[in-house]
């Protein structure tokens, strides 16, 4: 039997295990172009996080997924930034809602939240506020109810502004209430 013929009889066989093996080599090929995709466009080959708190309700929402852009394909636009220059928003705001390692940690769950500004080392972190012990992003969560103060403020990344190093991406798109599948999944 040649190439075509074994192609053929792969391709039609009612057989269980070459119908598993067919649709497992389906999956992989799907995933394959998925990452690829990812890559080319995001800069990452798992581009995407889910919601898991309302601290940016109502822009983004438990469950949501969020498509993030890679840090070394893209440069933060803070609030501050986008407010001055009056034309640049996401998600409903002035700014970049980026990703990063609270603290720089790896392996904990990453935070999404709004670059606000940007301070030097032993500038202010906000108005009246303590220097900041090194440069950094004050972050906040578009969430009025819940977050009326910057991360820096709070338990989120108490007096310690977000490192550039610590910044994972940008987020740029939002589809809906996939990310509970994800949610539901523990250890995923």
């Amino acid at each position: 039997m040649n190439l075509k013929e074994s192609y053929h009889v792969f391709k039609e066989s009612d057989n269980f295990f070459v119908s598993l093996a067919r649709d497992i080599l389906t999956v992989l090929l799907a995933v394959l172009v998925f990452a690829t995709f990812s890559q080319i466009v995001f800069g990452m080959w798992t581009p995407m996080v889910a919601v898991e708190s309302g601290s940016m309700e109502p822009h983004m929402n438990i469950g949501d997924i969020i498509f993030i852009q890679s840090i070394d394909r893209t440069e933060v636009v803070t609030y501050e930034e986008g407010m001055n220059n009056g034309n640049y928003t996401t998600f409903e705001k002035y700014g970049n809602v980026i990703l990063y390692k609270p603290y720089g940690q790896e392996g904990v769950t990453p935070i999404i939240h709004r670059a606000m500004y940007y301070v030097e080392e032993g500038e202010p972190m906000w108005d009246g506020g303590p220097a900041a012990p090194y440069s950094g992003y004050i972050t906040k969560g578009d969430n009025q109810v819940t977050n009326k103060y910057y991360d820096q403020q709070g338990q989120v990344s108490y007096l310690m502004p977000v490192k550039e190093e610590w910044v994972i991406g940008v987020a740029r798109y939002r589809v809906p209430y996939i990310g509970y599948l994800r949610l539901l999944l523990p250890g995923f």
